[in-house]
């Protein structure tokens, strides 16, 4: 396949330079960023498909659904430009759906988009876009790379650039043009449930990393297979300040001077811009108040213009709806302030009919929408999609499934991995010693899921995904007990460290579940969990040494872990390569991972990136056998003793002790299946931040946390009356709340106190019961001590 140069303009370059064709039968011309060519050498320019597109079809062009929200048939009749698959998203409404089922789909997009149409006017492909954060992990099959945090700490900028060359790879072996990566965010409050996604708090270190991944995901601009076979197009992302919101807030407001803020938040974006980036994605949060889908002077004057970006600007999914003025159906300006096309996930029919109405009354100028349009057919002319190229399962490598989780790729990962691990004490235990009896303890030493983190086949990661959800991936476990073997040695695995024996050593595996945006927000930065601080304490009163190995998505407080281990290993989430962590634990390779964030020394809510305040300083790590670590540190949290067991559900997801269950059936994070119940995630404020639960005849739904005195805060919303009676209970005195829902219904949200003044003694458990079919959508469970004792209401 055939593909063109894509990327930046010379800072300042105006508009008839931006709009300046390009073809791969002309003379490539340096304008200083954007390589361009003649218009007119093109036989079928972007220029001439435009002249001869109906209104609607340009605004079509502009828009940018979900594949969860459209079918082939609505592709057809609208011939959208782009289309996505959200974090939850997967083809036929299956989020686990075999990669052949990828092909497909791209297939019957293909082939809609490019039927015929009447009176002459172009069919134009459409292109699918991706959330490849970290290797095309929304596949099952797929390689998954290590998250940003970690390839950050390896500082390798040619194994970023293979990382990305092998995820473009396998995305196009399942039939998509693009992915919404790297993310270039320089994260700088940990709290941000993204910090992940960032390779650093050092604006130099994300810049090099991220142009890296750029050039191996597209290619090199100006040199051959550049945009070709094997490479997608790439999004820098989220333009900008993501990583800077005031407390770690995702899609929060991020305040100061602006050149202040564009010195920090905005410096990877150059160099990403000069690595020929094809797309930037507008950012959710607000700069000073002003939300980026609607900030022109940001959009239009700092990126196109004193930056010189020449490339397509999207939208994050409904981010234009969050612009003062605006919704998700109708919002003129976002498209006004610079941005080339809208994510809408599920309301594009709505808005396409009111871009179509602004576009005839004024509102949106007809300039101003052709030349979005043209910024899409110029990105798809990029990607040589007007070259006769032929659908997806027909190219070169098209459901070329040995390629998917390749052993070529899957060892680059591994290599990742290990050059990620980062050694902050050793009392010279490691390397491991050939020959050794080792216990593996921890519940996530075997689990896949875990050590993949978000956006790993789910949005979320984690909840209801077990290793078969990653086919030929190696837990940390596996890689252990294979490198012990190898050592001439044992491994044994003990989850809950339950073995009575006398091992030389025990390692320990634990830490953060998986999470994706919003959802990780913290208020502060002290880990909670203690099962790894447990199983640590009981092997040192045994007198056996111990290996901490802390799965994480980003630095956070563990004083406590680290006096209970005699070595300490940040492992952040390594994917479907678990044997790397081995790798370096044994001394296959050597440990080179340095700390590309600061490590907190306290654990309130403060932002400790930078050297104050910072226990362990950006670029810290261990050498293999360097004894070295902290003294005995400071235990002391006051985050510890607050009441953390309040919040029961919240942000679409449940406290840290709160479990969901239908019967016995356990609903992570309250989704899923089970025993009559169906519980889904569907935005309120943010993406899936709620749930909607649907009860079967006779199913009830069980919620369980910290037992207290306090009575329950609920927001919810019911659309139709109940037909049938619904309770609910608290040590198993039944409420009937019929009628009161039935009143409620259709009244949009609404708080419902529960009681003792209703449901007699409140203690750790709440259960919903329906003798009937029933549906109630709720985005918060609290409790609280103000509702002890209060009037049920609803």
């Amino acid at each position: 396949m055939t593909r063109r140069i894509f990327g930046q303009l010379a800072a300042g370059a105006g508009l008839v330079a931006l709009l300046a064709g390009c073809s791969t039968s002309a003379p490539v011309h340096s304008t200083g960023g954007l390589a361009t060519v003649p218009a007119e050498a093109s036989p079928r320019s972007a220029e001439q498909l435009l002249a001869a597109m109906s209104l609607e079809r340009k605004v079509a062009q502009i828009i940018m659904p979900d594949i969860g929200s459209i079918t082939a048939r609505d592709m057809k009749r609208y011939r959208f430009g782009t289309v996505l698959n959200g974090g939850n998203s997967g083809p036929y409404g299956n989020d686990k759906a075999p990669a052949t089922d990828w092909l497909r789909l791209a297939d019957e997009f293909w082939e809609a988009s490019t039927a015929p149409l009447p009176k002459g006017e172009p069919a134009i492909p459409a292109v699918w876009a991706t959330d490849a954060v970290h290797g095309h992990a929304n596949v099952i099959g797929a390689t998954v790379f290590p998250h940003n945090i970690a390839l950050g700490a390896t500082g390798d900028a040619d194994l970023i650039r293979r990382i990305g060359a092998a995820t473009a790879v396998e995305i196009e072996v399942t039939g998509l043009d693009w992915t919404f990566a790297p993310t270039i965010a320089v994260a700088r409050d940990d709290r941000w449930g993204r910090t992940y996604e960032s390779y650093s708090e050092d604006p130099a270190l994300v810049s090099r990393l991220g142009a890296a991944m750029i050039e191996g995901l597209q290619g090199r601009p100006g040199e051959p297979g550049f945009l070709g076979k094997g490479k997608v197009a790439a999004t820098a992302k989220h333009f900008f300040g993501d990583g800077g919101t005031a407390q770690g807030v995702d899609q929060g407001d991020v305040e100061g001077d602006l050149a202040a803020l564009m010195a920090i938040h905005a410096a990877p974006y150059p160099a990403a811009i000069g690595a020929g980036v094809a797309s930037v994605m507008a950012s959710f949060n607000s700069i000073n108040g002003v939300k980026m889908h609607g900030n022109k002077p940001l959009l239009t004057g700092e990126l196109r213009g004193r930056l010189g970006f020449g490339g397509l600007v999207v939208g994050d999914w409904n981010g234009h709806g969050q612009v003062d003025g605006c919704t998700n159906a109708d919002c003129p300006q976002a498209l006004l302030a610079g941005l080339d096309v809208y994510m809408v996930p599920e309301d594009w029919k709505a808005l396409h009919r009111t871009l179509v109405k602004q576009v005839k009354n004024g509102t949106i100028p007809m300039r101003r929408l052709d030349e979005a349009v043209l910024r899409v057919l110029r990105f798809k002319q990029a990607l040589g999609l007007f070259d006769g190229e032929v659908r997806p399962s027909a190219r070169s490598l098209g459901g070329r499934w040995d390629l998917l989780g390749s052993p070529e790729h899957r060892a680059i990962a591994r290599e990742a991995v290990a050059k990620s691990q980062v050694i902050l004490k050793n009392s010279g235990v490691l390397p491991l010693k050939a020959g050794a009896r080792i216990e593996v303890a921890g519940m996530a030493a075997d689990n896949i899921p875990q050590q993949a983190g978000g956006w790993s086949v789910t949005w979320q990661g984690g909840g209801e995904l077990r290793a078969a959800d990653f086919p030929g991936a190696t837990s940390i476990w596996q890689g252990i007990a294979a490198a012990a073997r190898a050592a001439g040695g044992e491994a044994v695995l003990v989850p809950e460290g339950s073995s009575s024996g006398k091992p030389d050593v025990a390692i320990v595996v634990f830490g953060e579940k998986p999470y994706a945006e919003f959802v990780g927000d913290r208020k502060d930065l002290a880990f909670r969990d203690e099962e790894g601080l447990n199983l640590l304490k009981a092997y040192r009163a045994r007198g056996i040494p111990t290996v901490a190995v802390f799965l994480s998505g980003r630095p956070l407080w563990i004083n406590r872990e680290i006096n209970a281990a005699d070595a300490f290993v940040a492992a952040w989430l390594p994917g479907s390569e678990g044997a790397g962590v081995a790798d370096v634990l044994f001394g296959a390779r050597p440990a080179t991972g340095r700390l590309s964030f600061s490590w907190p020394a306290q654990c309130e809510g403060t932002p400790v990136n930078g050297p104050d305040g910072a226990l362990f300083p950006l670029g810290y790590g261990l050498d293999l056998g360097e004894a070295g670590g902290p003294g005995l540190l400071d235990e002391t949290c006051t985050a510890l003793t607050g009441d953390h067991g309040a919040t029961w559900f919240a942000s679409g997801r449940l406290g840290n002790t709160v479990q969901a269950v239908a019967d016995n059936a356990v609903l992570p994070d309250l989704r899923g299946v089970g025993n009559g119940i169906t519980a889904t995630g569907i935005d309120r404020k943010a993406q899936e931040d709620a749930r909607r639960i649907a009860f079967a005849p006779g199913a009830k739904l069980t919620l369980t946390g910290p037992e207290s005195g306090a009575g329950w805060r609920i927001t919810y919303q019911i659309a139709e009356r109940p037909k049938a009676a619904v309770t609910v209970s608290a040590e198993g005195v039944a409420f009937d709340v019929t009628r009161h829902l039935a009143v409620a219904a259709g009244k949009g949200w609404r708080e419902m106190v529960l009681s003792s003044n209703c449901l007699g003694k409140v203690g750790d458990a709440l259960t919903f019961a329906s003798k009937g079919k029933f549906t109630i959508e709720i985005s918060e469970i609290a409790r609280d001590e103000r509702a002890g004792e209060a009037e049920c209401s609803f």
